[in-house]
Formats: C-alpha cells, sequence, structure tokens
C-alpha cells in the first residue's frame, strides 16, 4: 500500500513498474542494467479513487497523464533498480497528495490608498523624467 493522504492508501496492485537503461549515474552499470524504473497508475480503473478525486487529479495533473489516463512516473536518479523504485513510489504519492490538496480560499485585499498614490506618483515621474530627455535632445538639435 501505498500511503498519499491519511485518509486515502493506493493499492500496490494497482501500480505498474517497468524497468530500462538509464542514462544517470553507474558508470558502466548504465549500459548493462535496467535502472531506470516507469511507474504506471491507471487512474481511469483505479477503484482507490473516487471519481471526484479522478477528475481533480486529471485536471492537476495533465501533463504526465496519457490519453489513455495512465499517470507516469520515472526515475533514473539512483544506481540501483531498488532504489528507484522507492523513489519513483515517492514522487508518486507526493504528485497525488499535492494534486488532492485543496487551495486555500484566496481573501481578497485592498489596496492602501498610501500605496496607490505612491505607485502613481511614481509614474508621473517617470513619465516627467522621460519627458525631459526628449525636449533635452530637441534642444540640441
Amino acid at each position: 500500500m501505498v500511503q498519499v493522504l491519511d485518509d486515502l492508501e493506493i493499492p500496490d496492485r494497482e501500480l505498474l513498474f517497468t524497468t530500462s537503461r538509464s542514462s544517470g549515474p553507474g558508470g558502466q552499470n548504465v549500459n548493462k542494467l535496467s535502472t531506470r524504473v516507469t511507474l504506471l497508475f491507471d487512474l481511469q480503473n483505479s477503484a482507490a479513487l473516487t471519481p471526484g478525486q479522478k477528475e481533480l487529479v486529471r485536471r492537476r495533473l495533465a501533463g504526465r497523464i496519457n490519453r489513455q489516463g495512465i499517470l507516469r512516473v520515472v526515475s533514473q536518479r539512483h544506481r540501483t533498480q531498488l532504489a528507484n523504485r522507492e523513489a519513483a513510489v515517492q514522487r508518486f504519492a507526493e504528485l497525488l497528495a499535492s494534486a488532492l490538496a485543496e487551495a486555500p480560499e484566496r481573501v481578497p485585499v485592498e489596496v492602501p490608498r498610501e500605496a496607490d498614490e505612491k505607485r502613481l506618483e511614481e509614474k508621473r515621474r517617470r513619465s516627467r523624467l522621460k519627458r525631459e530627455r526628449t525636449m533635452d535632445l530637441a534642444d540640441e538639435d
């Protein structure tokens, strides 16, 4: 089981792992061993997520999900397949947790009058400075 949130666990049977040759660290190992691990999670057919959660994940992780609804996480940072597998599972849990986290409600604030006046005064000052530059150029002709 992969613990995503306090009340959400993804069963191991819903995760598929594939391996391939890595371009990461490992010296001659890179040429001989398949240490890169790709974690595949079938979002569409997951029994662990509610339809609302699936939609939220689909929207927030759209770049990682293919047309078939498969979420893909790759790890090739480590020299061993086991370490890359653990890293992929950890990253998968973090991605799902962040996608399912509720965004804090935005509280609109009013800009203080002094800040607004200061901004407008700075704009007037810059405008005056630029206008004076063009006048100086006209005087030189």
